[in-house]
């Protein structure tokens, strides 16, 4: 079929106009699509703009909110009306219409004009609704089981109740929370699809409860609510030493279900006096142990409508405040990917091994078939010894077990509830005839936190390396930032979550991850300022204020507020940041921070067979000092940005007196560092501890000390995030590279080159002859020495923020370490940023992606007097390409939004 001349050219012409058109995308109300239930009473908005054109920013935007959907499209019965606002800001821009209330839901909408006054079209609608604003918003009473023997690791209960509706529903929301982990069912049908709810906070201060639109799940005439109970975080084991009850000792649960029928009129159904309770087949569980379940014991109706529960007990009501509620504020936890099995074996002495191929946290989905009363043990690990065999002895007081009883009525299916785990590898005993590979299966469980980064290389083993960051944070981003996700720990140690922090921006959404572990931080707070060790605290008061832990305070905040550009965060997090900083000046003498307890360089270099000083011993109120400096830093730099001129000044005038007492005690006057350890001289020359002009000497100490140990690290948790980044700083990249791709101990691809699938918490927790080390603290699943991963983003492919939230951004590849290619591209609030680099014939490409309404620094590595082009165009042709300027052997260029393809020969 042929085609005119002229009807082609219409034809591209139309799809030209189509891609150029200016739209509004992805419109987000408190970094969320849609939200329901949530308790902040100005909300704020963020949207990205789409166009087919190169350098287009925000001119200008106009939102309206509403309370009618149909009425807002026609720009009807509008509440607030912000007007044609003059601005860029397309990120956080926060309501400002009449105070909100609660339960109700808005309706919002927005369009932009952009800087060659191009109008979009009103975006799509979206909506977000209110939670219950006050503590009289509830109606419902705290109810308890009243079950004898009640206590941790007892069988968990269920609570019912039946209710009649005599009309028709139009719609219905759940208000739940509990003491302790739940689960709730309507007319036999699970509410929701998040677990381990309410999630972990410090519970008596601030208790978040969920919000669930349920229409679908009722129906007219008898209906029927009930939640099942498990211990959890709040009374079940934590930390060591039998530590139970840390919350409370009776679990309980606040159910408000409000309904609105088709004529208007409302009614609710509370948790009262009326509910009954008993138990099932859930015979223990705990975060700790696992989960027993008894299928025999099931009662398959309990949740149905007509169930007769006559011989159910009678709750208790509890006078309970509910001044600590809070909505949910953090991403839930949700299924994740599945695994099928990689392998089944058997080992030598006859135990049942599946692989999943993958160290994961989360729990198995089992098929089965037998007989009443067999039972299925199954056990959880992340490694086999040399042998071949299951090994647990890392996980000290976790049993991780399940143990599962069946009824014998055909294919039975079990998955786990009030529990997780941390494996790749289960023992399976009992299990009636030949267990299959589709009898089985891993479920991935984590914070519902979307994938922003992608990073990979040339270098095979460094993707790998990026796989098992990346794995690292899912399996230890369960609710809170927990060190290690399979031993009796699972806590949210301070010290691990800072070093990481900005790795985790890269690969994930974090804001709200973050920002509800922030405000636990805040409220777990000592008077005095001191930050606990882990948050929640469940170690008490004295566990707090150690140097590169407690830091977590002002560290996070800042590195969120650099990833998102909220500032909020810092707002609400400023008072807490000024109270551990105002701790430190309080127990500082002479303007040192020499007291205290502190970590130190947790789990540095420190090689057995230390006769001649080889272990890499960093002194501690060395650390101290400098991170008490870096947190002066971010002060002087939050403050600036909340406009607190006096705690500008204030800060300003304690860090020159903290780096002064740090030069006097721990410095020569040649430089030379009281402690001879990269540690030492990483912290000192990042947070800019030693004159300039000693600073480049200092750095050549470190890369000698780091050849002198046979280019390999020796730095623990608090230098190694920091480590190739201060090599790069100054003028050391290469060794920079080398450590990176350094494939025997210690290094980051030695456990890739063991078979590691995650991040270790030892840099040697299996050795190199397949033995492990001291069982009492080896995880195979910790992340912190996955803070590499910052580096790798921000120098192999140069992708880092140049303002808050990436409005500015930097692309400024260092190639090295031989890699031929390295490509990353990130998912910032603007929209997608990219990264991709190939040397390839001695011509180096690069291509850029820059989101429309930011603008960008590009830099060429090496490329000064080379002839670059862009699209094959000579770059001095290319309107879009403002600023062309040289900085040494690179060029830089000053670009706005848009696509770019780079070449220049490399010789």
């Amino acid at each position: 079929m042929k085609i005119s001349t002229l009807v082609l050219s219409l034809l591209v012409m139309s799809v030209m106009s189509f891609a150029q058109k200016l739209q509004v995308q992805e419109l987000t109300c408190e970094y969320q699509d849609n939200p329901i239930g949530i308790d902040i009473e100005t909300p704020r908005f963020s949207w990205k703009l789409i166009t087919g054109q190169r350098a287009i920013t925000q001119k200008s935007y106009e939102l309206r909110v509403g309370l009618d959907q149909a009425a807002l499209a026609k720009g009807q019965n509008i509440l607030w009306h912000s007007g044609i606002v003059s601005s860029d800001q397309s990120v956080s821009v926060p309501y400002a219409g009449p105070p909100l209330t609660s339960r109700q839901r808005y309706y919002w909408q927005v369009k932009i004009a952009d800087n060659t006054n191009v109008v979009s079209r009103w975006s799509e609608i979206k909506y977000w609704e209110m939670g219950l604003l006050k503590s009289d918003d509830w109606t419902a009473s705290w109810i308890e089981p009243n079950i004898p023997g009640d206590s941790v690791g007892r069988p968990s209960p269920m609570l019912r109740s039946n209710f009649d509706l005599k009309k028709n529903v139009r719609s219905a929301r759940l208000y739940i929370t509990a003491h302790g982990l739940y689960e709730a069912h309507l007319n036999g049908q699970r509410v929701g699809d998040q677990y381990l709810s309410p999630g972990w906070t410090s519970y008596n201060k601030r208790l978040q409860y969920q919000t669930y639109d349920v229409t679908p799940l009722l129906k007219q005439g008898v209906n029927a609510a009930g939640v099942m109970l498990g211990d959890g975080w709040y009374r079940g084991h934590l930390a060591w030493e039998n530590n139970t009850n840390i919350y409370g000792k009776n679990l309980a649960v606040l159910f408000q279900l409000e309904i609105i029928y088709s004529d208007g009129t409302k009614e609710s159904v509370i948790s009262n006096e009326g509910w009954k309770c008993s138990t099932g087949a859930i015979t223990k569980s705990g975060i700790y142990y696992g989960e027993a379940y008894d299928a025999r014991l099931e009662i398959p109706e309990w949740v149905h409508a007509g169930f007769n529960d006559t011989e159910w007990k009678p709750v208790r009501v509890l006078a309970e405040s509910k001044k600590n509620l809070v909505a949910s504020y953090g991403p839930p936890v949700r299924k994740q990917e599945t695994f099928k099995p990689v392998k089944i074996s058997k080992t030598a002495s006859g135990e049942t091994i599946v692989d999943f191929g993958q160290n994961l946290v989360g729990w198995i989905n089992l098929k089965v078939t037998g007989s009443a009363g067999t039972q299925v043990t199954i056990h959880h690990a992340e490694v086999l010894d040399k042998d071949g065999n299951f090994y647990t002895e890392n996980l000290r007081a976790a049993d991780q077990e399940i143990l599962y009883t069946l009824k014998g009525s055909g294919q039975e299916i079990y998955e786990p509830r009030f529990s997780f785990f941390g494996f790749r590898y289960v023992r399976v005993k009992g299990f009636p005839g030949e267990l299959k590979p589709e009898n089985i299966i891993a479920i991935a469980l984590y914070s519902d936190m979307k994938t922003t980064g992608k990073f990979s290389t040339s270098n095979a083993l460094l993707n790998q390396l990026q796989h098992n960051i990346l794995w690292g944070q899912k399996g230890n981003f369960v609710d809170v930032p927990t060190d290690c996700p399979q031993r009796d720990e699972r806590l949210g140690w301070t010290g691990d979550a800072q070093a990481f922090s900005r790795t985790a921006a890269y690969n994930m959404d974090v804001a709200a991850f973050f920002g509800k572990w922030l405000k636990d931080l805040s409220a777990d707070q000592v008077e005095d300022g001191r930050v606990p060790f882990v948050i929640p605290n469940v170690l008490g008061k004295n566990a707090s204020a150690s140097a590169g832990w407690a830091d977590a305070a002002t560290i996070i905040p800042w590195n969120m507020y650099m990833a998102y550009g909220d500032k909020r965060i810092l707002e609400q997090q400023y008072e807490s940041m000024k109270a551990w900083v105002g701790y430190i000046e309080k127990t500082a003498i002479n303007d040192l921070w020499n007291t205290g307890f502190h970590f130190g360089d947790w789990l540095f270099y420190r090689p057995l067979d230390d006769n001649d000083g080889r272990a890499a011993v960093t002194d501690k109120y060395l650390i101290a000092q400098c991170f008490w400096a870096h947190s002066t830093q971010l002060m002087i730099n939050t403050a600036s940005v909340l406009n607190k001129k006096d705690d500008v000044s204030h800060y300003t005038n304690s860090l020159k007196k903290i780096k002064d007492a740090f030069a006097r005690e721990y410095m020569t006057a040649s430089g030379r560092l009281v402690s001879s350890t990269q540690t030492a001289y990483v912290l000192a020359l990042q947070f800019d501890m030693l004159p300039e002009n000693l600073r480049a000497q200092s750095a050549d100490r470190l890369a000698q000390n780091i050849k002198d140990y046979g280019n390999h690290l020796t730095t623990g948790f608090l230098g190694t995030p920091y480590l190739c980044e201060v090599l790069t700083r100054f003028g050391h990249n290469d060794l920079a590279y080398t450590l990176l791709l350094q494939e025997t101990y210690p290094s980051w691809l030695y456990p890739v080159k063991m078979g590691a699938t995650t991040i270790w918490e030892r840099w040697d927790g299996i050795k190199t002859d397949s033995t492990f080390q001291t069982p009492g603290m080896n995880s195979f699943n910790h992340y912190a020495y996955g803070a590499i991963g910052d580096w790798m983003y921000r120098t192999i492919t140069g992708l880092k923020e140049v303002s808050p939230g990436y409005k500015e951004l930097m692309i400024a590849p260092k190639p090295g370490g031989k890699l031929t290619r390295a490509s990353a591209e990130l998912t910032t609030v603007y929209g997608q940023v990219k990264s991709s680099w190939t040397i390839e014939d001695d011509i180096f490409k690069l291509d850029v992606v820059i989101p429309v309404n930011t603008s960008a620094q590009v830099i060429l590595p090496n490329a000064a007097s080379r002839k670059i082009t862009e699209r094959y165009i000579d770059i001095s042709k290319v309107k879009v390409i403002k600023e062309v300027s040289t900085i040494g052997q690179d060029v830089k260029l000053k670009l706005g939004s848009g696509t770019y393809h780079f070449e220049y020969p490399v010789k």
